[in-house]
């Protein structure tokens, strides 16, 4: 006989009957009731204990937390840090089964405080009344605010429940300190393409699964695997797509004729599932990590890499402006002078994506991001800028030089401003042996253009600039006369 909890979310809460022997068969709740033969695949394959875990061997391993904790039936709460598809709700799921817990569900997307402490009364009235111990699984804890949040505070503090959080985001900004320190922290990674294969075939033989009923292709197989990108859940979704798919055509066309498995081809599997669904969240650490994987193959020439990850942000829904825009910086801070056009690229992108918008703006993008990938690259410009902010921050902002200053008002020759000031334009060559800078740097060199690209001939040229100005170097000699660099 089913119960639910006091809450204005009908089915929000499930709370299951009288528990089983510990041990066997493992605990009734939201997710073991889900396995039933009409439950989607994924449910149904969802492992019943850690040795049917696939992946995350740093947590299945001998004498593990997560192992201590299931095993040794040890109470503490669990925040469950990973991708999409890597384990997080079949941990909680396993928790409660083998420890034969009590399991009530919260989705952060629909509960609110009152939910939550409705989730804890609840488990404190059981743990009063039987004994029993409750297992609260909170889907998404990065979703919730700081109150609601808070709200999980006195049920862990007091072992009413035994919290498992699930979150693809980084804990240390989505959630709060006081719940971070009270609960072990379990990272778990992306699953493999061969951890993906297992899932796959697994399903395809397991009697709680697809049970032999399907014979699928090698090619079939492997697309499936790349299409799920390292999530378990999606690549159970597209193998079940794919069958029903296969059964839809066996019924179409009659085939096969014998009895033996329904085949799911390549053709099947595509037609099933023509692309993949792209797991990025531009509001939380993926964008970061997606946008960051985007500057740095830009910067490192890989155009390639560049394209990836450029294609992962516009399927997102990126905002195409804001690749642009760090197009442009990456211009500037990465190329510089090394390929003087790569800025007005940049620009020429970001004007281009405001008048025409998406889709057609991603060939702009496209093109700005190979042409900056394949540019020669020099950071002189960053760094130089970098050096003189570091000198002004550290107090280096001596007076500007008298001959410097300001002498279009009426007494500033007697203050003796603009006195011995060399016009540029009446020199050789265009410059003036003189001094600009401040005497504190008089004598700081922050540009130091590199030999890349066009910067080789930029770097001669102002070497000789340089020694002009400075009167270090030999007179008479024309500084655009020095040889070009190769480019």
């Amino acid at each position: 006989m089913r119960r639910r909890l006091a809450a204005p979310d009908d089915g929000l809460f499930e709370v299951a009957g009288a528990p089983p022997a510990h041990g066997g068969g493992g605990s009734a709740g939201s997710l073991t009731d889900a396995a039933h033969a009409a439950a989607p695949l994924a449910v149904r394959m969802r492992p019943r204990s850690l040795d049917e875990l696939v992946g995350q061997p740093q947590l299945r391993a001998p004498g593990s937390p997560l192992r201590q904790l299931v095993e040794g039936d040890r109470p503490m709460s669990l925040l469950l840090w990973g991708p999409p598809g890597t384990g997080k709700t079949t941990i909680a799921s396993i928790l409660s089964r083998q420890t034969g817990r009590r399991f009530v569900e919260v989705s952060a997307v629909a509960a609110g405080v009152k939910e939550v402490r409705a989730a804890i009364d609840g488990a404190r009235a059981e743990l009063v009344r039987s004994g029993r111990e409750t297992v609260l699984f909170v889907d998404e804890v990065h979703r919730f605010s700081k109150a609601q949040q808070d709200a999980l505070l006195p049920g862990v503090e007091n072992r009413w429940v035994t919290l498992v959080a699930a979150t693809t985001e980084n804990p240390s900004f989505s959630v709060i300190s006081p719940l971070l320190s009270r609960s072990l922290l379990l990272r778990l990674e992306s699953l493999t393409d061969d951890d993906i294969r297992e899932v796959v075939e697994r399903a395809v033989a397991d009697e709680r699964g697809l049970a032999g009923r399907f014979l699928l292709d090698d090619e079939a197989r492997e697309h499936i695997v790349r299409l799920a990108g390292g999530d378990a859940r999606r690549s159970l979704t597209y193998l079940e797509a794919a069958a029903g798919a296969a059964q839809t055509t066996v019924r179409t066309t009659g085939e096969p004729a014998d009895d033996g498995p329904t085949p799911i081809t390549l053709e099947t599997a595509e037609a099933a599932a023509d692309r993949a669904a792209v797991r990025y969240d531009r509001d939380g650490d993926q964008h970061y990590d997606v946008v960051s994987a985007f500057i740095k193959s830009v910067r490192g020439s890989d155009a390639d890499a560049a394209l990836h990850y450029l294609a992962r942000m516009i399927e997102a829904g990126e905002d195409p402006r804001f690749i642009a825009r760090r197009l442009m910086i990456l211009a500037s801070e990465d190329i510089g002078l090394a390929d003087p056009t790569a800025l007005p690229t940049a620009v020429a992108a970001a004007q281009t994506v405001q008048l025409i918008g998406m889709p057609e703006a991603q060939l702009t993008l496209a093109h700005a991001t190979v042409a900056l990938a394949v540019a020669p690259k020099s950071n002189a410009v960053t760094t130089a800028i970098g050096a003189a902010l570091a000198d002004v921050r550290a107090g280096k902002v001596g007076a500007v030089p008298p001959h410097l200053r300001d002498a279009h008002y009426g007494g500033a020759k007697k203050l003796g401003h603009g006195v011995g000031y060399k016009y540029s334009h009446d020199e050789p060559f265009g410059i003036a042996e003189q001094q600009y800078a401040p005497d504190v740097v008089a004598d700081a060199a922050y540009y130091r253009p590199t030999e890349l690209g066009a910067e080789g001939a930029v770097k001669q040229r102002w070497e000789r600039i340089r020694s002009i100005i400075r009167g270090t170097g030999p007179a008479g000699v024309d500084p655009s006369s020095a040889p070009r660099a190769n480019r």
